[in-house]
């Protein structure tokens, strides 16, 4: 399988991701970590029930929106069977829970914060990917 590099996108992309970490932390105060955000979506419910939804839904609505805006699809293409797919996700929550956050609150928030515990959780995930995508393509 071959990925292909988009560099305009990607750049936007980050950009844009950047953005919102900004804007949250300047107008809320508070990191752009999804996988807390995600987890804060469930009882016992709080004032911030509603905005955090809306964070979600922007997840799941930023590809329309940009097929709204461009006329074109955005290209998804899915190998990885639905046990795949379970096993990852659960693997990932795992490590979310032992990791205390995700690639975005460690990755992006935190290192630009200078958080410590941010600068060991980054190069973790990093190498475990590398790991996982050298396994999945040479060894699987």
């Amino acid at each position: 399988m071959e990925t292909a590099f988009t560099p305009m996108a990607s750049l936007a992309g980050g950009a844009l991701i950047g953005l919102a970490a900004v804007l949250l932390m300047l107008f809320e105060g508070r990191i752009a970590g999804v996988s807390g955000i995600l987890a804060r979506l469930l009882p016992p419910l709080d004032g911030l029930f509603l905005r955090r939804l809306a964070f979600v839904a922007g997840l799941f609505a930023a590809p329309f929106a940009v097929a709204l805006a461009t006329g074109a699809a955005v290209p998804f293409h899915l190998e990885a069977g639905t046990g795949t797919l379970v096993l990852g996700g659960l693997l990932v929550g795992f490590g979310t829970v032992i990791g205390a956050g995700c690639t975005s609150g460690h990755g992006i928030c935190g290192l630009s914060l200078l958080s410590p515990r941010s600068m060991v959780a980054v190069p973790v995930f990093m190498a475990t990917a590398a790991a996982t995508v050298f396994v999945v393509r040479h060894l699987a």
